[in-house]
């Protein structure tokens, strides 16, 4: 099982816990709480199916670099953590 992790900072605008999940790559773990939590896929990806410009995604420490068809490899027992980078000055 791979467990898909939230910021807080994506925790303030909706409930997003969590999710323990079966997935050989981001993009079927991502889909697999997408289904769970429909709201939380317009925070992450854009309206084709992208990560947003400001959505970082790690799996087990490394960020991936599939940002357009998410298809980063998920190896049993990895997490996947999801947070909105902030910028501003």
């Amino acid at each position: 099982m791979t467990t898909v992790s939230f910021t807080a900072n994506l925790q303030r605008f909706l409930d997003c816990p969590e999710v323990a999940v079966e997935a050989s790559t981001v993009a079927d773990a991502l889909s697999h709480v997408f289904e769970e939590n429909p709201r939380l896929r317009g925070y992450v990806l854009d309206e084709q199916g992208r990560l947003r410009q400001h959505v970082a995604v790690f799996v087990g420490g490394e960020l991936i670099v599939d940002r357009l068809r998410l298809s980063d490899a998920v190896s049993p027992g990895q997490d996947i953590f999801v947070m909105q980078a902030l910028s501003g000055g």
